[in-house]
């Protein structure tokens, strides 16, 4: 359970909805993004002809993720939770002379989930330790900010762990009656000791132990396209090293905040959390 974004009071609903601990049903299959302008999901946007140069293209001040198809240059563009839904933009060409590019948001609504946790640290943390953690958060932050200028063609992902996923993107956390930050990512229910992939080829650029988090991996696949796999039991890699898609990066585990072993899994476009099942097939029904 993963929580590496601050609380927005907003996300808070003025009436909680029935508890949920989800099982979703049998893993999904790979498959190519499916995007969703929504809060939380990926924005597909045509941003330059098929025969145009490489185009300049920011959101919210920082550069997204470029593809460039037979039909033209379009971005892909992470937008965090607490995006305001209606029209947002993006900026086209070099910061003093960028025009907007106008794109439509849609509303999406999250469920809660109300949780036990038996140590009450990790809800309401001492002064110390509420040091480490907001140290953490930005270093976090700084890492899956990253941009390194490659080409990505690939925006499918596998699944970093066969098992039953058991806890969706976007939940709204209450934690021992506590309102929390929203689930950042998509969790795996697996035994401790599975072995966790990569889930595209990619650099290996934080490998640590946080208070929030455990053991943690993260894994840059390019142009800010990000994962983060974290509650490991151990690591398997280095920061600095390179990656292929299935390779075995740590084993699952409980370490951090954690009702149990489970993989937690999250994916990043430029510097905001998204929805890991939009990379790799049909979310099923609730």
């Amino acid at each position: 359970m993963c929580d590496i974004v601050p609380l927005n009071r907003h996300f808070v609903p003025q009436v909680l909805l029935t508890a949920i601990f989800l099982g979703l049903g049998p893993t999904l299959a790979q498959a190519q993004l499916r995007p969703e302008a929504v809060p939380g999901g990926v924005a597909e946007i045509a941003v330059a002809a098929a025969g145009a140069p490489r185009p300049e293209v920011r959101f919210g001040g920082r550069p997204v993720l470029l593809q460039q198809r037979k039909t033209g240059w379009y971005a892909l563009v992470g937008l965090p939770l607490d995006t305001p839904v209606g029209e947002q933009k993006l900026d086209l060409g070099p910061n003093d002379s960028s025009r907007p590019l106008p794109f439509q948001v849609a509303a999406k609504d999250y469920p809660v989930q109300k949780l036990k946790i038996a140590n009450q640290k990790m809800v309401t943390p001492d002064p110390e330790q509420l040091a480490r953690i907001n140290a953490e958060r930005d270093r976090q932050i700084s890492i899956r900010s990253q941009f390194r200028e490659v080409p990505v063609t690939r925006t499918d992902l596998a699944l970093p762990a066969e098992g039953r996923l058991s806890s969706r993107f976007g939940l709204r956390r209450v934690f021992n009656g506590e309102p929390r930050a929203p689930h950042t990512g998509l969790d795996v229910a697996v035994p401790t000791g599975t072995p966790i992939r990569a889930p595209a080829d990619g650099v290996v650029t934080l490998v640590d132990d946080f208070y929030f988090n455990g053991k943690t991996v993260f894994v840059d696949h390019g142009q800010s396209f990000v994962s983060m796999v974290c509650h490991l039991d151990k690591a398997g890699v280095e920061a600095g090293q390179t990656v292929r898609r299935g390779e075995v990066i740590g084993q699952s585990g409980s370490s951090g905040r954690a009702t149990g072993p489970h993989l937690h899994w999250s994916v990043y476009l430029n510097g905001a959390a998204v929805d890991p099942a939009l990379f790799i097939g049909p979310v099923p029904a609730r």
